[in-house]
């Protein structure tokens, strides 16, 4: 598509569903094996709205699934968004096109790391470009709106899908294939978008890009090895034992609601932290917090807060690459 001379928003391309293209109008299912995928300039190209949203740059990054994306491409991605804003300052913000598989796992990263004053925006889409009711053109016309909008400066970086506007802290994916995946349970959306623009009604308290402890991190640096081990009826000490065996500095236990492991799993837990292994209890319920309870404070497990197990993988892994200190991690847990 033609780009203006002085563009207000870059679009970053990671791939997933937003871009993806299917056998037919009704392949809501097989297209991540058996489609294509649009660059982000075709993409950009088959939206001719786009032009009346925004003047837009796009910047070729992935053409992937979100399965494909690995802490690697989160620290390239991050360097990516620190270069252009450097280059472009011209620029309100950034919109990142990528696939909702691990979408809120990279915009959770990217609140943690940046150091950049821009809106940065995640959105994907539930249906693929080519499909019948596609979500995907709504959703990156959204997103373009809240990427340069003054109102979005200073509230991290957010996620915008099914006219939501979500905090990356916040927001999960809790549904395969419904349009209104991402939620934030607890605390709820942002704000929204509609015909007469977008409409914020809370901001996020907690630490967020770009004053946070990590936007000082190198661009490239290798995370500790953080593992998640979920519980179920039965589990024992097998996947815990089979992380640290694999040199995990950290584990996250996805544990039953409210947040216990089994008792064979908290032997081993309780073993890894002896060893001086960080263990983090969250719950695998989709909401709710694990609080600082005597047993997890005596025996020097990391209370997950109401972090969901993923989250709190990134927030161990960035700790643990600064310090081994049990009190700091702790504290971040209850800080961030």
């Amino acid at each position: 598509m033609q780009e203006t001379q002085s563009p207000e928003v870059a679009v970053i391309g990671c791939g997933g569903t937003l871009s993806s293209l299917g056998t037919s109008s009704l392949d809501l299912m097989d297209y991540p094996e058996h489609g294509s995928k649009l660059s982000i300039g075709e993409l950009l190209a088959r939206i001719p709205e786009v032009a009346t949203v925004a003047s837009v740059m796009a910047v070729p990054f992935r053409s992937v699934g979100s399965t494909n994306i690995t802490p690697a491409d989160w620290f390239e991605l991050r360097a990516t968004l620190h270069r252009l804003a450097r280059e472009q300052p011209q620029l309100k913000g950034f919109v990142i096109v990528h696939g909702t598989a691990t979408l809120e796992e990279t915009a959770f990263f990217l609140n943690l790391t940046l150091d950049i004053a821009q809106t940065v925006v995640l959105v994907g889409a539930q249906r693929p470009f080519s499909a019948v009711s596609s979500d995907a053109p709504m959703n990156l016309l959204g997103a373009l709106q809240v990427a340069k909008a003054r109102q979005s400066r200073g509230r991290g970086v957010l996620v915008v899908l099914n006219d939501e506007i979500h905090a990356s802290r916040d927001v999960v994916k809790t549904s395969t294939l419904r349009l209104n995946t991402f939620r934030s349970a607890e605390s709820g959306a942002l704000g929204v978008i509609d015909a007469d623009g977008i409409h914020f009604y809370r901001r996020v308290d907690r630490p967020h890009a770009p004053a946070t402890d990590f936007a000082d991190m190198p661009d490239a640096p290798a995370l500790p090895r953080v593992d998640i081990v979920y519980s179920y009826a039965g589990a024992d000490e097998t996947f815990i034992e089979a992380a640290i065996a694999k040199g995990a500095r950290g584990i996250v236990s996805a544990g039953l609601a409210p947040g216990i492991p089994t008792g064979a799993e908290k032997v081993a837990l309780e073993a890894a932290v002896r060893s001086g292994i960080a263990v983090v209890q969250c719950s695998r319920a989709p909401s709710g917090r694990v609080a600082g309870r005597r047993y997890l404070l005596e025996h020097g497990v990391i209370p997950g807060e109401d972090f969901s197990p993923q989250k709190a993988r990134i927030l161990l892994a960035l700790g643990l690459a600064r310090t081994d200190r049990l009190d700091q991690l702790r504290a971040w847990f209850k800080q961030y």
